[in-house]
């Protein structure tokens, strides 16, 4: 699914934090505990070079606690990035980030020069409340919607913390073509910005593999079906998600189940794994690699020429001729 939403803020914002980076001395990225892969962004690990990384897994009241171990253990595999997991509603475990900053940044905290944090994530992964519950105060404008924040800004945290926020970035373009759904099912992109039919789909087809008994439970169903449009088309008669005639209104099933997944109703999901990431790499390999091969293959026909068996034959009778006529000229 391709994510039409990049909007000139955006591209401001990846050139501030470029700017402000030399300034910095630990980055705080932001993430979604449903979504870590999807919902990291690509561009931190091109630009933050030795800087140590904090990742807070957010709303993990929301996720599969045991895929989001899995993920802390995947993430902190990488040199330098330390992992911690909360929630908005969890304000005191939320605090324990200002003591995590301090510990990265040991020496400099024995110093009495200030500890510089660039705090990052996409949009609407909950980084301003986070702000606020950390400046005890508000500071950050919050809001159940991607692209609140709009402009950086600098936050003194106390305890010798400053605090670079900066507005929600998503990178303008996915290699995964996975990532955009689950960006759009979890709610990164704006509802203007995708159809819920096509991310309705998605969804269903995954959550009725990997979590076909809360499927079954919030919707009350007999049995799971094998496919995605059995169990929608079950669920919307369940819903009374219905038309004129008792035909099925598939939009409104897919809005159910869009909003139910984002609001938590449906029980504690993760919408991908490690594993799943290593999978989809491999794959994603091998599409480019197929895709390099082509390239080089239409290069290959456009320096031969599209000739016929006749032309090329006599293409190469003047080659031979002209390699002959070289070899006489040497004698």
């Amino acid at each position: 699914m391709a994510v039409h939403w990049f909007p000139g803020h955006m591209h401001k914002a990846l050139k501030e934090i470029k700017e402000a980076l030399s300034q910095v001395d630990i980055l705080i990225e932001v993430l979604d505990a449903r979504i870590p892969y999807s919902s990291e962004n690509p561009e931190v690990a091109k630009i933050r070079g030795d800087k140590p990384v904090l990742k807070i897994l957010n709303k993990s009241d929301l996720a599969d606690p045991e895929i989001t171990a899995r993920w802390q253990a995947h993430l902190e595999s990488e040199r330098g990035v330390k992992t911690f997991t909360t929630s908005t509603d969890n304000t005191a475990k939320t605090k324990q980030i200002i003591e995590l900053i301090r510990k990265t940044c040991a020496q400099k905290d024995a110093s009495v020069k200030t500890i510089n944090a660039m705090i990052m994530g996409i949009p609407n992964v909950g980084k301003s409340t986070l702000i606020n519950i950390l400046a005890d105060r508000v500071i950050a404008k919050t809001g159940n919607e991607p692209a609140v924040t709009k402009n950086q800004q600098r936050i003194n945290l106390g305890s010798g913390i400053v605090l670079f926020d900066t507005p929600g970035v998503l990178w303008p373009k996915l290699e995964n073509p996975n990532t955009g759904y689950r960006l759009a099912a979890s709610g990164a992109v704006k509802d203007t910005a995708m159809e819920y039919d096509d991310v309705g789909f998605y969804a269903a087809d995954y959550l009725i593999k990997a979590y076909p008994d809360l499927m079954q439970d919030r919707y009350r169903l007999d049995f799971v079906p094998d496919t995605e449009l059995a169990f929608l088309e079950m669920a919307a008669s369940k819903r009374g998600a219905l038309m004129a005639g008792g035909r099925v209104n598939l939009h409104k099933i897919c809005e159910v189940l869009i909003n139910e997944l984002r609001s938590g109703k449906l029980g504690r999901i993760t919408l991908e794994t490690p594993e799943m990431l290593i999978e989809e790499k491999r794959e994603m390999a091998e599409v480019a690699a197929k895709k390099l091969a082509d390239k080089e293959k239409r290069k290959q026909r456009f320096k031969d020429g599209s000739l016929t068996p006749d032309k090329k034959d006599k293409k190469e009778k003047r080659e031979e001729k002209r390699m002959e006529n070289r070899a006489r000229r040497k004698t």
